[in-house]
């Protein structure tokens, strides 16, 4: 596995010219490497692949990187790298700019005189917006966490429980299940505040006649889920129901639509366009959906600015919402995996307005 990762990031190397490159971001470390330990860092050449770590991962390091050199680095860390380059005559490294900070950079210039620096972006991240079989097996088991812990929650949803106390719940079943920990701060959201997109769980109590809004996932063996459903707790209005209504099939629409060769943009506007030729526009503000895999928020985004093609392997969540302040709020939310002729859907729990006596 990390021997195609490697090849594939060779390939781009060499697509864009780059002798060398230095791997900072903690999660693309381990994506290209295997390394889970706290501290490294990788160098990627066209024909070598170092990880530099510390005292403390020089036994780990051996064991998890097979396909890689591993160099216990200096005190300061780019004396090390200065090193390895000169070794090969490579005068130029490229960096990730999105994970070095100004300070590191002329830290870098510092440490490295004679080396040309050269900022890329994303690199590693377009590589793993395409996830391979292994991947996306250790994703369907997540979203199965996900879909046990929703069925598990829902006897505790009941007037006075506090939105904490649920939270609290939803991440003590995914560890206890083999997660290690949720894939974000949960969002328990109840009354008006389901009106708040990212109403995380607070000391609210639950009461009779409102919508319940949970947004949650499981972080399972590196990689998350993502779900969302909204209940009603009690008897619904005809209000509750519109909007419940308008926002299923708003996420059928795009779930029913989505398949490789569209753009994000595209993607975005069969959820958005339902919502908005019911009147509700104004009331959905953020995108359908994010990319997922290692981190709970990756590229492609499904949104009104995304050129991004879709293509088989990439993993997406379609979450649509209406939120009306002072009411509440309803988000319906899956994981998606796009296939060579539409998607399959990782996520299975019921979409059915739920009603809690």
């Amino acid at each position: 596995m990390q021997e195609k990762r490697i090849e594939r990031l060779r390939k781009v190397m060499q697509e864009q010219n780059l002798p060398a490159v230095l791997i900072t971001n903690a999660y693309n470390r381990t994506y290209v490497s295997g390394f889970t330990g706290s501290s490294g860092y990788v160098l990627i050449t066209l024909d070598r692949a170092i990880l530099l770590t510390d005292f403390r991962y020089m036994t780990q390091a051996p064991q998890q990187a097979k396909l890689f050199e591993v160099v216990e680095h200096q005190a300061k860390v780019m004396e090390s790298v200065k090193g390895l380059l000169n070794q090969q005559g490579i005068t130029q490294l490229a960096f990730e700019q999105g994970d070095v900070s100004y300070g590191d950079f002329l830290g870098y210039q510092a440490a490295l005189p004679g080396i040309e620096l050269l900022p890329t972006a994303k690199l590693v991240e377009g590589i793993r917006m395409v996830k391979d079989d292994v991947e996306l097996q250790v994703m369907q088991e997540a979203a199965d966490l996900a879909d046990q812990t929703f069925s598990h929650i829902l006897s505790y949803i009941k007037p006075g429980v506090k939105e904490l106390d649920i939270a609290l719940e939803i991440e003590m079943f995914i560890r206890k299940n083999g997660g290690t920990s949720t894939s974000f701060e949960t969002i328990v959201a109840s009354g008006e505040r389901s009106a708040l997109p990212h109403g995380k769980a607070s000391d609210r109590v639950l009461q009779i006649n409102e919508f319940v809004k949970l947004d949650f996932g499981a972080y399972y063996k590196g990689y998350c889920s993502d779900i969302t459903r909204t209940v009603m707790l009690g008897k619904p209005t005809d209000k509750h129901k519109e909007i419940y209504d308008i926002v299923f099939e708003a996420q059928l629409n795009c779930l029913a639509n989505l398949k490789p060769g569209i753009t994000g943009r595209e993607g975005d506007a069969y959820a958005r366009d339902v919502i908005v030729k019911h009147g509700y526009g104004d009331y959905f503000g953020h995108s359908t959906g994010h990319g997922l895999g290692m981190e709970v928020h990756e590229s492609p985004r499904l949104a009104k600015t995304e050129d991004t093609i879709l293509t088989p392997g990439m993993v997406v969540t379609v979450e649509p919402g209406i939120y009306l302040p002072g009411f509440g709020g309803v988000r319906i939310e899956d994981d998606a995996v796009i296939t060579d002729t539409g998607i399959k859907i990782l996520t299975s729990s019921t979409k059915d307005f739920l009603i809690i006596d």
